[in-house]
């Protein structure tokens, strides 16, 4: 008799429900069909560990670099307001030093008033101190990164989070504003911190 279910000519049916606890099913290869067979979508499949649904990877938030809760609260916030957008995450020595002198351009004293005391923290605001005549966000962004370069990575993970890719900044909005700083506030707990302004500058910042 002839099987009820299309498929190649081996008559295995690739249609027919996979049993619980099969993770990949494969056929043997089929004959070489007369003529062009319609080519079905392909559906892809993410692992429950890549997105905190389980479900589908979000490449905005993959592109952060994050680990461990930070990705997870990423994820997290992006369902419960998908119009979030992610201006900051794990960051390398050369793109810590660039955010801290665009901010730092502004705010002489922003490096002392945003960050918490450590030994780093507190370098990197004397040499600002010592260079006042170095304005320029250029000049500040290698007077910096020559700090942040000599230092160890223990001090280092004392300044800031990003430099493990445990803390991503959020652009503000003034739409929905409440609501999404409610969120991040719980998020962060009970461990985590979030900022929403920092050394007198408007920046969503939250650290896990």
């Amino acid at each position: 008799m002839g099987s009820r279910c299309p498929g190649p000519a081996n008559g295995e049916c690739l249609d027919a429900p996979i049993k619980d606890g099969t993770l990949l099913r494969v056929a043997s290869t089929p004959p070489v069909p007369a003529g062009p067979v319609p080519q079905s979508p392909k559906r892809l499949v993410v692992p429950a560990a890549a997105g905190a649904s389980g479900h589908e990877v979000d490449a905005a938030i993959e592109a952060l670099a994050l680990r461990g809760r930070a990705r997870i609260a990423a994820y997290a916030l992006k369902k419960v307001h998908p119009t979030v957008v992610f201006t900051s995450g794990r960051r390398s020595l050369v793109d810590q030093a660039r955010a801290m002198a665009q901010n730092v351009a502004k705010n002489r004293k922003w490096v002392s008033e945003t960050y918490a005391a450590s030994t780093l923290s507190a370098r990197c605001q004397r040499w600002l101190d010592l260079n006042a005549k170095k304005t320029s966000q250029a000049d500040i962004e290698r007077g910096l990164l020559d700090v942040l370069q000599d230092a160890t990575d223990t001090e280092r993970s004392y300044l800031s989070k990003h430099l493990s890719g445990d803390a991503f900044d959020v652009q503000p909005v003034t739409e929905n504003a409440e609501a999404i700083k409610r969120t991040l506030r719980k998020l962060v707990k009970p461990h985590g911190r979030f900022l929403d302004v920092e050394g007198g500058l408007v920046r969503w910042h939250a650290q896990f």
